[in-house]
């Protein structure tokens, strides 16, 4: 029996796949690469997915539909050489990379994607395209073919290569009679915190994990966040500490009253008042946009592995960093202020290395932080 052949018995418990059982996919065909997947590229409970050779630059996003191909719709659109030294991708552009990965799923599995956490810092909307898809970022159970990545710069044009890495996969195993999602229901997350606290402080579920920002100098400190500059230098994303943050972001210093007036159109990266813990066996996703907390986005990246905020006394350690922008009008934000929500999903199985203990862990334990780009203020 092959390894997609035991993964599609559905022998095994429903639920996001860890590591090792990514790297069973791998080595089994279900996921393919036009070079070799490296270990870098594996997480505790996602892979990152690579750009290829080139992008097509397109007049808008799009979705393919149910009988149409991505390459269908890239014909007659421009295109950018990403070999060598890579090429920047503009600001306000939108641009349609095809992956070095695909997939070849059995029927047990489906997928879905996020962009990375420094993407997300960074202003970056990027989403995950297949062919005969009416929805952005989710794979259908079984499917075989070609990933995309649509990639948009929003606060800074960014130079990319083939081989960059801006959004990451992960995998959820189906039971024989299960159909969607293995989610955890606020009864169960509530259990969960009594064996290992999800926050410091009280829990407060309502649909998922309630977060609130932290505007005061007291929650924070005396910078409370960061907003965008209008007008920079590209950003080379596989450049680490490499540029002085003044050259691109205007801290943002607390006031006395604790708000903050998000001006439309505007990016800015805050943090959450708790800090947090994801334990071994769940992982979670923030949810991008919800307009009953107003009309802002307070998410791009969104998923947190397993582990991540983890501390030796087993407290948690890391607070969620979040990446707003306002829409429409001018919105006040106030310290302690609802602003998010998590939702969590369970795992099939703990992966034996936790976020923080595999590979490099840029976030780990992070405050208000920036992206892995910057250099510290």
């Amino acid at each position: 029996m092959t390894a997609s052949e035991h993964i599609e018995t559905g022998s095994a418990q429903p639920g996001l796949l860890p590591r090792e059982d990514i790297e069973t996919l791998i080595a089994s065909g279900a996921i393919r690469s036009d070079g070799t997947i490296e270990d870098s590229q594996l997480q505790p409970a996602s892979l990152d997915l690579r750009l290829g050779a080139k992008a097509y630059r397109v007049r808008a996003s799009f979705l393919t539909g149910r009988n149409h191909t991505v390459a269908e719709r890239l014909e007659a659109s421009d295109t950018v050489d990403l070999t060598g030294a890579g090429a920047v991708l503009e600001r306000g552009c939108v641009y349609v990379v095809p992956l070095l990965e695909s997939l070849d799923l059995p029927a047990s599995l489906s997928a879905a994607a996020n962009p990375k956490s420094s993407t997300g810092r960074l202003d970056i909307f990027t989403r995950l395209i297949t062919d005969g898809s009416d929805v952005f970022d989710r794979v259908a159970r079984g499917y075989s073919g070609r990933l995309y990545a649509e990639v948009s710069p929003r606060s800074f044009s960014v130079r990319v290569h083939q081989g960059s890495k801006l959004n990451q996969i992960r995998f959820r195993r189906h039971g024989a009679d299960e159909a969607g999602s293995s989610g955890i229901d606020d009864r169960a997350l509530t259990r969960s915190h009594g064996h290992m606290p999800l926050v410091d402080g009280a829990l407060d579920v309502r649909g998922g994990l309630i977060l609130r920002v932290a505007l005061g100098a007291e929650s924070i400190g005396a910078i409370i966040g960061y907003k965008a500059q209008k007008h920079t230098d590209p950003i080379d994303v596989d450049r680490v500490d490499a540029y002085d943050p003044r050259e691109f972001w205007e801290p943002i210093h607390a006031r006395p009253d604790g708000r903050l007036i998000l001006d439309p159109g505007e990016f800015y990266i805050l943090a959450s008042h708790e800090r947090l813990h994801i334990p071994p066996g769940l992982a979670a996703e923030m949810v991008p946009i919800d307009p009953a907390m107003g009309e802002f986005r307070v998410h791009y990246a969104g998923f947190f592995d397993p582990g991540f905020g983890s501390r030796p006394d087993g407290q948690p350690g890391a607070r969620a960093v979040l990446e707003v922008r306002s829409h429409e009008v001018p919105f006040i934000l106030e310290d302690g202020q609802v602003i998010g929500r998590l939702v969590y999903e369970k795992m099939a199985a703990a992966p034996k290395l936790l976020y923080g203990a595999s590979g490099v862990s840029n976030y780990q334990g992070q405050g208000l932080k920036l992206s892995k780009h910057f250099r510290a203020f």
